[in-house]
């Protein structure tokens, strides 16, 4: 019979159980609850995006359409007067004729410079405007100063046709216009001479009352910005044309509008969150340029309206939710009871197990439901995790042996390479330097440079087929037999031609090197130079002119013992660079898979001619890790630069 202290131990187990099923499952429901609100929010916050951007596309493109019918007849006319000026009476029928022809339009003129229309006529500038419906001929206002004007001078400096900013015409119109100008440019040979501009006036109402056919939702509103974010139109009479948007921005102290402002201005296209100061409430705002004039429309759409129907869901499932969390907290009840006693002896053993003691038995189910089938996988789990974790300790013995021992070979093969620079600080006639970057822990790539006798350098690059500890052997000592050969060669064919015997012999992992050798006699400049199937290395004159040096045919060594090689020679005059690399330069792959390439790395050694070899070689390895990015390194990299100075002092 349980004990009274089992009893509770019981009964807090159970309500603990139950709480923790009930705290899990209500956090899962919230959880996917808000997800699926948020997500919803989303996708309904995307289609409203395209729609209000379609929108507002929709609606740029119907008032661009009438602006680009008002620019053809300007264009046309300032076109037409440019290769034949017409008289006074030809060019008043003209412009009272574009008028009446495009309703649009609410007034036009053609404003000349001084002298440009007739001989001894300082200025000529008719002006025709809509006088109770009607194309009416009216003085300008200002004729002897039009010349001042930003329709008349913005065109002129820029060359080309514009639309002016809004502004008020107290003289001719009368009325808030904006105002489209062409130059008009006479050509007599090579000679351009600017002569004046052709104007057609747009006025405000019109194009407010295009804005305003635009709409979205129940509250939803459209305004119109100048280039300079000025309100050309908006629903608030006090805000047009005495309030721009960062004035707006400014009064509230509000970055967010300043940058949406700053987008519109620029010429963006977008679908942005507005402050609630805006409409006294959440907003959000799409907004789409006008290319003709360069300004900007907007269309405003509250908040609570985009997401009305979402809200009234998220109540419902809540409603549903609530209903079934009560639901559930009745057959948790039921089910805590039946298995706290069962939970509770196993909980005991795990405790055992939790302290290390895997040798600790589970009790033997009494039953055959999911408590018995627990006990009987917690005991193969036990069983299990105690074979495991032998198994583990000794696989992980096992891999820290290995790393160690691959650490040790990385190191004695990079001591394989010579890596104090400058190397012979005594010879003024060369600078070299070298660097190798594996891609494994060991890698195949190789480079050697010595003295051959107290004239000669010979240096190498070479790659091993394959990568990791086989080609770090097989790099070892190919680098072995160059060294032992060349003491008693002294022809890079001869030299090539030797080591790939010796590597022939019982190569019967069939591993093979490309490698390019060279000999230089730096007292004259003479460069001999053997190939085995490697990359041309780089030539660079001194004047920085990079070119691929032509080498001899020559097989891979360790495969053909028969194979022959050839040796050619050229002289370098001082100054000239010479820049061997292997294939794990240009064969270096981005993220996307496109191959670095030699027209990269021509770029690279072109930028960094007149540095010295080490900042050369730096500049190739970084070139070459900018553009791989985070793609992982496929091959060994290997450089090696020599500068010929050719002023011998040792």
């Amino acid at each position: 019979m349980p004990t009274p202290a089992e009893r509770r131990y019981g009964r807090g187990l159970g309500f603990k159980l139950a709480l923790f099923i009930l705290a899990s499952t209500t956090a899962i429901f919230v959880g996917a609850g808000a997800y699926s609100y948020h997500a919803a929010k989303r996708m309904l916050l995307a289609g409203v995006r395209e729609n209000a951007v379609n929108l507002i596309r929709a609606a740029a493109s119907r008032l661009e359409i009438p602006l680009a019918g008002v620019e053809r007849i300007p264009r046309y006319l300032a076109r037409r007067i440019g290769q034949e000026m017409p008289d006074a009476k030809s060019l008043d029928r003209d412009l009272e004729d574009f008028l009446a022809g495009n309703p649009d339009v609410f007034g036009t003129a053609a404003a000349f410079a001084s002298g440009a229309f007739a001989p001894g006529a300082r200025r000529h500038a008719p002006y025709f405007c809509r006088k109770d419906g009607r194309p009416a001929k009216v003085p300008l206002g200002y004729e002897d100063r039009y010349e001042l004007e930003n329709w008349y001078l913005v065109p002129r400096e820029l060359g080309r046709p514009v639309w002016s900013e809004p502004y008020f015409d107290e003289s001719g119109g009368d009325i808030v216009m904006t105002t489209y100008s062409v130059p008009i440019y006479r050509t007599e040979g090579a000679k351009r001479t600017f002569c004046g501009v052709v104007t057609a006036d747009v006025s405000l109402d019109w194009l407010r009352g295009q804005v305003r056919k635009v709409n979205m939702y129940h509250s939803g509103y459209a305004f119109l910005l100048s280039r300079n974010g000025v309100f050309v139109s908006h629903p608030e009479s006090r805000y047009i044309m005495r309030e721009s948007i960062f004035s707006l921005a400014e009064q509230a102290n509000s970055p967010e509008l300043r940058a949406v402002g700053q987008a519109m201005t620029r010429g963006g296209e977008g679908f942005a969150r507005l402050p609630d100061f805006m409409l006294g409430q959440p907003a959000w705002l799409a907004y789409a340029p006008l290319p003709a004039t360069g300004w900007s429309m907007g269309v405003i759409v509250p908040e609570d309206e985009l997401f009305a129907d979402l809200d009234r869901l998220g109540r419902t499932v809540a409603a549903i939710g609530a209903a079934g969390f009560v639901l559930l907290l009745c057959v948790i009840a039921a089910i805590a009871a039946t298995i706290t006693r069962p939970l509770s002896r196993l909980a005991a053993t795990a405790a055992e197990i939790a302290k290390g003691n895997l040798d600790t038995p589970v009790p033997a189910p009494a039953s055959g439901d999911e408590v018995g089938r627990l006990s009987r996988s917690f005991e193969q789990m036990r069983l299990a995790l105690r074979d495991y974790i032998a198994d583990l300790t000794a696989t992980t013995k096992a891999k820290e042996r290995l790393e160690s021992e691959l650490k040790i070979a990385r190191n004695i093969q990079m001591s394989f390479l010579p890596k104090h620079f400058p190397p012979f600080p005594e010879i003024s006639a060369f600078a070299l330097h070298a660097a190798l970057e594996p891609a494994w822990e060991v890698g195949g790539d190789l480079y050697d440079f010595f003295l051959i006798g107290p004239e000669r350098l010979l240096f190498l690059v070479g790659d091993v087929s394959g990568k990791g500890v086989p080609a770090a052997l097989f790099m070892a000592v190919t680098k072995t037999l160059v060294k032992g050969i060349a003491e008693q060669e002294a022809d890079p064919a001869e030299i090539l031609s030797k080591v790939n015997k010796e590597l022939c012999v019982d190569n019967e992992s069939m591993l093979f090197v490309t490698m390019f050798l060279a000999i230089l006699d730096f007292r004259t400049g003479e460069l001999a130079f053997s190939n085995a199937g490697h990359n041309p290395p780089a030539l660079i004159d001194p004047d920085g002119a990079v070119s691929w040096l032509t080498l001899p045919r020559g097989v891979f060594l360790g495969i053909m013992e028969e194979a022959v090689y050839k040796t050619s020679r050229l002289t370098l005059p001082p100054g000239a660079r010479l820049v061997a690399f292997t294939d794990g330069v240009t064969e270096a792959m981005d993220p996307e898979q496109r191959l670095f390439g030699t027209d990269r790395l021509r770029e690279v050694l072109g930028r960094t001619c007149g540095m010295p070899p080490e900042i050369m070689d730096a500049a190739v390895m970084e070139a070459v890790r900018a553009f791989a990015g985070a793609a992982e390194q496929a091959d060994d990299i290997t450089v090696l630069t020599l500068l010929y100075r050719g002023d011998v002092k040792t």
